[in-house]
């Protein structure tokens, strides 16, 4: 992988750091350090993180990580005016400067394109706050953009920081915030809200969204919900439809996995449960692919390492088991015809993490739905495919917006 910013080239697979085309000469583990802040470019790296990344097999201290991030400094010439890598204080290092990616096509890419370059969309600029809940729960969220307010519901595995320029979401996030104020926020248990609580079900995530509306002092708005996120959406726009103006659902369900009529469901969602109680947060890249290839299996390599590791960061294993049963006891299905806004609906052909039986159920239900299917089979489409401007090009219409 070549990973370019300012005139710096970095060759991951090479182990290569160039400036302007000269070799920079780097000791091995502050080469592997720049390796791990550029792949995390944008997102706050926790000290331990690094340590357990470059350290997995020893025990080291702290002022070995901050001696090869002083190494670097040096080597990349920071000084008063040029910064490519943040200290967040007693929490870790985020690297700033902006970085372009190779273009990943398929298997049979040409060799004259192996190291075509294209810049990343340019990063949404967010204020993060908190808000207190009834519990006791601290609920991260964040605002960005400016027009009429678009709310997004918290789907399954969220974190406000990570998916800034993560590949599945950066061509999400320009689109959804250049008409709108975008809000959005870590669902309880996860991302920057709190994970030491005791309540998961899905009534205390419909709570926290009310909660949410609530505290913006929100009149009007439109409500974006995806995957599990469609059911909290539902829900909230059923019981206040005076408030939600339009309702986009995507890679939507109304009944969890536990109440589909599906030939043994429940018992492979169980095992599946088994398996993030013993392997969720672990160093081990095959038990996260497995969830990588349920949710993404046509994604490209760099968006399925980005998901890879959103698993582990994002929360630990008693709380994602937590997380999958309450979305797994989800039904909103009553509530479907009480909707009375606008309502569009998307989901991909091929779905493997929710079926598209799924949301052609949800439509079905809704008075005056639209219904799009996307040819895909990743649950969250990607830019790549032809799915995309489908996608863009519904919402847009939908939402009245020029692009």
């Amino acid at each position: 992988m070549v990973y370019r910013f300012a005139d710096f080239e970095l060759n991951t697979t090479e182990r290569r750091l160039a400036r302007a085309g000269e070799f920079i000469s780097l000791r091995a583990k502050v080469f592997d350090t720049l390796c791990v802040l550029v792949e995390g470019h944008g997102r706050l790296l926790r000290k331990d993180e690094l340590i357990q990344k470059l350290w997995p097999d020893s025990v080291v201290e702290e002022n070995n990580l901050d001696h090869n991030i002083s190494k670097l400094r040096r080597a990349l010439g920071e000084d008063g005016t040029k910064k490519f890598i943040e200290t967040v204080p007693r929490q870790g290092y985020r690297f700033v400067a902006e970085v372009t990616a190779p273009v990943e096509t398929d298997t049979q890419t040409k060799p004259d394109q192996e190291h075509a370059v294209v810049p990343a969309p340019p990063l949404i600029s967010q204020e993060v706050r908190f808000f207190t809940a009834a519990d006791g729960a601290r609920i991260a969220y964040s605002v960005a953009g400016k027009g009429p307010v678009l709310v997004k519901a918290a789907n399954w595995l969220n974190h406000l920081e990570f998916e800034l320029k993560s590949p599945i979401w950066r061509h999400w996030l320009p689109i959804l915030t250049a008409n709108n104020t975008l809000v959005r926020y870590d669902e309880r248990g996860n991302g920057l809200s709190s994970w030491n609580i005791h309540d998961f079900s899905f009534e205390a995530w419909v709570r926290d969204f009310e909660q949410l509306i609530d505290e913006l002092e929100l009149e009007k708005f439109s409500l974006l919900g995806i995957s599990q996120g469609a059911a909290v959406a539902v829900s909230y726009a059923a019981k206040h439809p005076e408030r939600v103006d339009k309702l986009i659902l995507y890679g939507s369900f109304a009944r969890g996995w536990m109440n589909r009529p599906i030939a043994g469901e429940i018992e492979r969602r169980n095992a599946l449960l088994t398996l993030v109680r013993l392997g969720w947060g672990k160093d081990n890249p095959a038990f996260r692919q497995m969830w990588t290839t349920l949710f993404m299996p046509d994604g490209l390599a760099e968006h399925q390492n980005w998901f890879n590791e959103l698993q582990r960061v994002t929360t630990s294993p008693e709380n994602a088991v937590q997380l999958l049963d309450a979305g797994g006891r989800i039904d909103v299905v009553d509530l479907l015809p009480k909707v009375q806004s606008p309502a569009l609906v998307m989901h991909c052909s091929g779905d493997e993490a929710v079926p598209i039986t799924e949301g052609r159920l949800v439509a079905s239900r809704i008075p005056g739905s639209q219904f799009v299917e996307l040819p895909s089979r990743n649950h969250l489409v990607i830019h790549t495919e032809p799915a995309w401007p489908i996608f863009v090009r519904e919402l847009s219409q939908f939402m009245g917006w020029r692009l």
